[in-house]
């Protein structure tokens, strides 16, 4: 399954008239060890650092690794970044917001950046913009892709609590395994867990049918589970079994099976921490602010027969329930308590698993260098890319583990390394002999996210409300809040997130596709939010000083966090001595410019 479409294989009635005579359900022919010998299905191992020519170039371990790929293809790694252009990185990249004056003062006068890491992984925007990331991946969203007419039983109008257990976690730093437990079985944990009962929203909030007692309804359900959890958490295409064995992966249909029995043995329920149900059919607007939605298990666990072809009418041998056999020790894990979710947990969030790390660090590295080690960061299949730097790849996955599962050590050795602070600068000579940058000569200029521009013309106005809690439309006039907190919808995803390349929210998105589109230009110039934020964005510059001198330098600085050189200074002058017109003053329409600038929406 190619990664790019993000979706599952669908069911294909023609090729019920190819089943085995009789109805069988045949043997796979994998020879495993061989299988395992696949790069991805390997146990990562710490690396020796390789040789290199320019050792005072390095500045964390990861370096080492980079410059040895350089070396060895004739390119030469770029010089530091400006300080305030490393400064504006870090803040967008940790927090999604950028730096205020008062920030870029406090940080911009020292080359050693330790203390600003430090500060931006202890504020609040931290997990903000790390769930941005999480909640894409888990397919977010408050209600379905279908609705018969005003009928809301089946949206999500609590999801929101899921979203702030995910920043909240992303923020206390849970260790990583310990986030995926919880997701997928908190409420069998041994611990108190009420606090963290929200977290189930990862299973909580999928896709619910109205025909629940159609067997194809229900199997569709099934199938989204797992194609959720293994892309999300494993980087593998399971669901591509569903109907035969993977055709490039070995990932058998009983595989499939194996762990789609799991998700058949649950029940997606709205229910308050102190185990109070809501009533069958409640609509969204009836229901209590204490309820959230969760899963549990059914009573009487049982196992799912094979759907020969997915054909749930043609059934086949019925298969324990369990994890992928590539993934086991010899034959096949079984689960045997309950549904299987907790074992399916444990099975997952382990050292021991070759996936789940691995494809964790690499979707933080493709947050932060704009693409993965793996470039196909849910597919570590044999159709996903190779990894550009494999020992790098498997160093950063065993010290992660090493390193308690932690996110902000993690973040923290990579923004340390002279790899991420080197200027984006491009050279014509690397150009010539890597021109995508695949090997990381310089940083990559990146176009930021629609929460992060967003976000970041709600500072520049002075407008930004940091409250969070339930969400709010996002083209509510009064909503001045971060762009994580506004309503996400499958039935009808916000124009304005769609237009800046939000992703489906019916499906996992293993990234974000920038697209650069003439509609975007417009939204900039003609958007009433964008107006209104710069009216407010004058009102702070006429307070800036009372010449026009002044108001361009407030400008640059609170905009794009430099001062602005001769060129931008005489521009501005000449913008400001402009006639107003009948919609704004001249101050107006040189602040709405500089929101609409490109510098406004990239960082480098």
């Amino acid at each position: 399954m190619s990664e790019k479409r993000d979706t599952i294989w669908p069911h294909l009635l023609l090729l019920t008239l190819l089943l085995p005579a009789g109805g069988r359900c045949e043997e796979p022919s994998i020879d495993w060890d061989r299988a395992r010998e696949f790069w991805a299905f390997k146990a990562p191992v710490a690396a020796q650092l390789p040789m290199i020519k320019q050792s005072g170039w390095t500045q964390t371990r990861l370096d080492h690794f980079i410059l040895a790929k350089l070396e060895e293809r004739g390119l030469k790694p770029s010089g530091k970044a400006p300080t305030r252009r490393l400064v504006r990185r870090l803040f967008f990249d940790l927090t999604g917001l950028p730096p205020t004056r008062d920030d870029m003062d406090r940080f911009s006068g020292t080359t050693d950046v330790s203390e600003l890491v430090d500060d931006l992984l202890n504020r609040r925007g931290f997990g903000e913009r790390m769930a941005s990331l999480w909640l894409n991946i888990t397919r977010y969203a408050e209600d379905q892709a279908h609705q018969v007419g005003s009928n809301t039983a089946l949206a999500y109008p609590n999801a929101y609590k899921y979203r702030a257990w995910v920043i909240d976690a992303f923020n206390r730093d849970l260790p990583y395994d310990e986030f995926i437990r919880r997701q997928l079985a908190v409420d069998l944990m041994d611990s108190d867990n009420e606090d963290h009962l929200a977290a189930l929203g990862y299973m909580g909030l999928g896709h619910k049918y109205y025909s629940r007692g159609n067997p194809a309804v229900m199997a569709e359900e099934w199938a989204e589970k797992v194609d959720t959890v293994t892309r999300s958490l494993l980087g593998l295409t399971v669901a591509c079994a569903q109907c035969h064995d993977h055709k490039y992966d070995p990932v058998t249909t009983k595989d499939y099976y194996g762990l789609a029995g799991v998700f058949a043995n649950l029940k997606m329920v709205n229910k308050s921490a102190d185990g109070v149900y809501e009533k069958k059919n409640t609509t969204a607007d009836k229901m209590s602010p204490a309820t959230m939605h969760l899963v549990e298990d059914v009573e009487n666990a049982k196992d799912l027969n094979v759907f020969l072809r997915g054909n749930v009418k043609a059934k086949g041998p019925i298969v324990p329930r369990g994890f992928l056999q590539i993934l086991s020790a010899g034959e096949r894990r079984k689960f045997t308590k309950g549904s299987g979710r907790r074992e399916l947990a444990d099975a997952i969030a382990t050292a021991g698993n070759p996936l789940t790390a691995r494809v964790f660090v690499n979707r933080v590295w493709a947050m932060l260098f704009g693409r993965g080690i793996v470039g196909t960061t849910s597919n570590f299949g044999k159709l996903g890319d190779r990894p550009t730097h494999p020992e790098l790849l498997d160093d950063l996955a065993v010290r992660f583990m090493k390193n308690g599962w932690s996110t902000k050590w993690l973040i923290r050795e990579l923004v340390h390394s002279a790899t991420y602070q080197q200027s984006s600068k491009l050279e014509s000579d690397n150009a010539a002999i890597d021109e995508a940058n695949q090997f990381l000569w310089r940083m990559n200029k990146r176009r930021l996210s629609v929460e992060q521009f967003r976000d970041a013309v709600l500072v520049a106005s002075g407008e930004l409300d940091p409250d969070g809690g339930k969400s709010l439309e996002l083209d509510d006039e009064k909503n001045l809040r971060r762009t994580v907190y506004a309503r996400i919808s499958r039935l009808s995803l916000n124009k304005t997130l769609m237009l800046f390349d939000y992703p489906d929210a019916n499906i996992h998105a293993s990234r974000r596709f920038d697209s650069t589109t003439a509609p975007q230009k417009l939204f900039a110039m003609n958007n009433p939010f964008m107006l209104e934020r710069a009216k407010a964005f004058a009102a702070r510059l006429e307070q800036a000083g009372d010449g026009n001198s002044d108001r361009v330098e407030a400008a640059y600085q609170i905009a794009f966090a430099r001062p602005p050189n001769e060129a931008e200074q005489a521009v501005g002058w000449k913008f400001l001595s402009l006639e107003p017109d009948a919609k704004m003053t001249a101050l107006e329409r040189y602040a709405h410019a500089v929101l609409a600038a490109n510098e406004m929406i990239y960082i480098d």
